[in-house]
Protein backbone atom coordinates (compact mmCIF):
# COMPACT_ATOMS: atom_id res chain seq x y z
CA UNK A 1 0.00 0.00 0.00
CA UNK A 2 1.25 3.53 -1.01
CA UNK A 3 0.88 6.29 1.77
CA UNK A 4 -1.09 9.74 0.48
CA UNK A 5 -0.26 13.30 0.02
CA UNK A 6 -2.68 16.12 -0.21
CA UNK A 7 -1.62 19.43 -1.24
CA UNK A 8 -3.55 22.51 -0.01
CA UNK A 9 -6.89 23.00 -1.14
CA UNK A 10 -7.33 19.71 -2.39
CA UNK A 11 -9.83 17.14 -1.10
CA UNK A 12 -13.50 16.61 -1.33
CA UNK A 13 -15.67 19.46 -0.23
CA UNK A 14 -18.68 19.42 1.56
CA UNK A 15 -20.23 23.35 1.35
CA UNK A 16 -23.02 24.21 3.40
CA UNK A 17 -24.73 27.61 5.20
CA UNK A 18 -22.93 26.17 8.15
CA UNK A 19 -19.38 24.77 7.70
CA UNK A 20 -17.30 24.08 4.80
CA UNK A 21 -15.46 20.52 5.08
CA UNK A 22 -12.52 19.20 2.92
CA UNK A 23 -11.89 15.81 3.43
CA UNK A 24 -8.21 14.68 3.74
CA UNK A 25 -7.79 11.19 4.74
CA UNK A 26 -10.83 8.69 4.90
CA UNK A 27 -11.86 5.59 5.64
CA UNK A 28 -10.90 4.29 1.61
CA UNK A 29 -7.44 5.72 1.90
CA UNK A 30 -6.47 3.12 4.91
CA UNK A 31 -6.15 5.34 7.56
CA UNK A 32 -6.31 4.62 11.05
CA UNK A 33 -8.75 7.99 11.54
CA UNK A 34 -10.95 10.51 9.01
CA UNK A 35 -9.10 13.95 8.99
CA UNK A 36 -11.37 17.10 7.68
CA UNK A 37 -10.24 20.34 7.30
CA UNK A 38 -13.20 22.81 8.22
CA UNK A 39 -13.78 26.18 8.19
CA UNK A 40 -16.23 27.34 10.66
CA UNK A 41 -17.89 30.78 9.69
CA UNK A 42 -19.19 33.16 13.01
CA UNK A 43 -22.34 32.20 14.73
CA UNK A 44 -21.72 28.65 14.30
CA UNK A 45 -22.31 26.94 17.27
CA UNK A 46 -21.83 22.85 17.30
CA UNK A 47 -23.90 22.10 20.22
CA UNK A 48 -22.80 19.84 22.83
CA UNK A 49 -22.92 16.26 22.26
CA UNK A 50 -21.18 13.10 22.59
CA UNK A 51 -20.18 9.58 20.64
CA UNK A 52 -20.40 6.26 22.43
CA UNK A 53 -17.77 4.81 19.90
CA UNK A 54 -15.51 7.51 18.22
CA UNK A 55 -12.97 9.86 19.95
CA UNK A 56 -11.51 13.31 18.13
CA UNK A 57 -9.09 15.31 17.89
CA UNK A 58 -9.08 19.21 16.85
CA UNK A 59 -6.23 21.18 16.36
CA UNK A 60 -7.16 25.31 15.53
CA UNK A 61 -5.02 26.85 12.74
CA UNK A 62 -6.62 29.96 12.04
CA UNK A 63 -8.96 31.99 14.54
CA UNK A 64 -10.59 31.40 17.83
CA UNK A 65 -13.05 28.98 19.01
CA UNK A 66 -15.03 28.13 22.11
CA UNK A 67 -14.63 24.54 23.33
CA UNK A 68 -15.73 22.05 25.55
CA UNK A 69 -14.67 18.46 26.35
CA UNK A 70 -15.40 17.79 29.78
CA UNK A 71 -18.32 16.53 31.85
CA UNK A 72 -19.76 19.03 33.36
CA UNK A 73 -21.28 19.34 37.41
CA UNK A 74 -24.74 19.62 35.90
CA UNK A 75 -25.76 19.56 32.08
CA UNK A 76 -28.64 22.36 30.48
CA UNK A 77 -30.40 21.56 27.83
CA UNK A 78 -30.62 25.01 26.49
CA UNK A 79 -26.85 25.57 26.25
CA UNK A 80 -23.34 24.59 27.11
CA UNK A 81 -21.14 28.14 27.36
CA UNK A 82 -21.36 28.25 31.44
CA UNK A 83 -20.89 24.49 32.21
CA UNK A 84 -18.36 23.87 34.89
CA UNK A 85 -16.58 20.87 35.57
CA UNK A 86 -16.78 18.96 39.46
CA UNK A 87 -12.88 20.25 39.51
CA UNK A 88 -13.56 23.52 38.31
CA UNK A 89 -12.66 23.96 34.58
CA UNK A 90 -14.52 26.06 31.98
CA UNK A 91 -15.33 26.32 28.35
CA UNK A 92 -12.07 27.56 27.04
CA UNK A 93 -11.82 30.58 23.96
CA UNK A 94 -8.36 28.68 22.02
CA UNK A 95 -6.68 30.13 19.74
CA UNK A 96 -4.73 28.79 16.64
CA UNK A 97 -2.01 26.33 17.96
CA UNK A 98 -4.45 25.09 20.39
CA UNK A 99 -5.74 21.24 20.11
CA UNK A 100 -8.32 19.63 22.36
CA UNK A 101 -8.29 15.73 23.12
CA UNK A 102 -12.36 13.89 22.91
CA UNK A 103 -12.14 10.10 24.60
CA UNK A 104 -15.65 8.36 24.33
CA UNK A 105 -18.37 9.26 26.00
CA UNK A 106 -17.60 12.70 26.63
CA UNK A 107 -19.50 15.58 26.20
CA UNK A 108 -17.88 18.34 23.79
CA UNK A 109 -18.74 21.42 21.45
CA UNK A 110 -16.92 24.16 19.88
CA UNK A 111 -18.62 27.49 19.02
CA UNK A 112 -17.37 30.17 16.54
CA UNK A 113 -18.30 33.17 18.78
CA UNK A 114 -15.83 36.00 16.58
CA UNK A 115 -16.68 38.10 13.85
CA UNK A 116 -14.31 36.00 11.59
CA UNK A 117 -13.95 32.87 10.31
CA UNK A 118 -11.90 29.83 12.01
CA UNK A 119 -9.99 26.56 10.39
CA UNK A 120 -9.68 23.34 12.23
CA UNK A 121 -8.11 20.20 11.41
CA UNK A 122 -10.50 17.92 12.04
CA UNK A 123 -9.86 14.12 13.38
CA UNK A 124 -12.18 11.22 14.40
CA UNK A 125 -11.65 7.48 14.60
CA UNK A 126 -12.65 4.85 13.65
CA UNK A 127 -13.46 5.80 10.21
CA UNK A 128 -15.96 6.12 8.57
CA UNK A 129 -19.06 7.36 10.12
CA UNK A 130 -18.33 10.87 10.58
CA UNK A 131 -17.77 11.35 7.06
CA UNK A 132 -20.70 9.59 6.31
CA UNK A 133 -22.31 11.83 8.54
CA UNK A 134 -21.51 14.72 7.54
CA UNK A 135 -22.36 13.80 3.57
CA UNK A 136 -25.65 12.92 4.85
CA UNK A 137 -25.98 16.05 6.83
CA UNK A 138 -25.01 18.03 3.62
CA UNK A 139 -28.10 16.80 1.66
CA UNK A 140 -30.40 17.30 4.33
CA UNK A 141 -29.06 20.86 4.46
CA UNK A 142 -29.54 21.41 0.83
CA UNK A 143 -32.41 19.27 0.23
CA UNK A 144 -34.56 22.54 0.63
CA UNK A 145 -35.90 25.77 1.94
CA UNK A 146 -35.97 24.27 5.64
CA UNK A 147 -33.74 21.62 7.82
CA UNK A 148 -35.71 18.38 8.30
CA UNK A 149 -35.16 18.08 11.76
CA UNK A 150 -36.81 14.97 12.41
CA UNK A 151 -34.27 13.40 9.44
CA UNK A 152 -31.28 14.74 11.00
CA UNK A 153 -31.68 13.46 14.66
CA UNK A 154 -32.42 9.54 12.83
CA UNK A 155 -29.23 10.62 11.32
CA UNK A 156 -27.37 11.50 14.86
CA UNK A 157 -29.14 8.19 16.05
CA UNK A 158 -27.55 5.85 12.97
CA UNK A 159 -24.08 7.72 13.38
CA UNK A 160 -23.20 7.74 16.95
CA UNK A 161 -24.53 11.33 17.82
CA UNK A 162 -26.12 12.22 20.84
CA UNK A 163 -27.20 15.53 21.16
CA UNK A 164 -27.18 17.46 24.24
CA UNK A 165 -27.73 21.15 23.60
CA UNK A 166 -29.06 22.71 19.92
CA UNK A 167 -27.12 23.02 17.14
CA UNK A 168 -26.89 26.88 16.26
CA UNK A 169 -26.18 29.30 13.53
CA UNK A 170 -26.81 32.58 12.70
CA UNK A 171 -24.36 33.82 10.39
CA UNK A 172 -22.81 36.71 11.05
CA UNK A 173 -24.53 40.37 8.99
CA UNK A 174 -21.93 41.83 7.19
CA UNK A 175 -19.72 44.19 9.35
CA UNK A 176 -20.21 42.86 11.90
CA UNK A 177 -17.48 43.23 15.11
CA UNK A 178 -16.44 40.72 17.15
CA UNK A 179 -19.04 38.99 19.80
CA UNK A 180 -17.92 37.67 23.29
Amino acid sequence: MDGLIVPPGQGRRIVTRAQEMTFKVTGADGGFASVFEVVVPPGFDSGAHFHSHSQEFFYLLEGELDLLSFEPKERSSDGWHDWEAPDGRRVVRAGAGSAMFVPEHTPHAFANRTGTPARMLFQCAPPPDHERYFEELADIFTSGASVDSEAVQRLRVRYDVTQLTPLHFTPARAGAGSAS
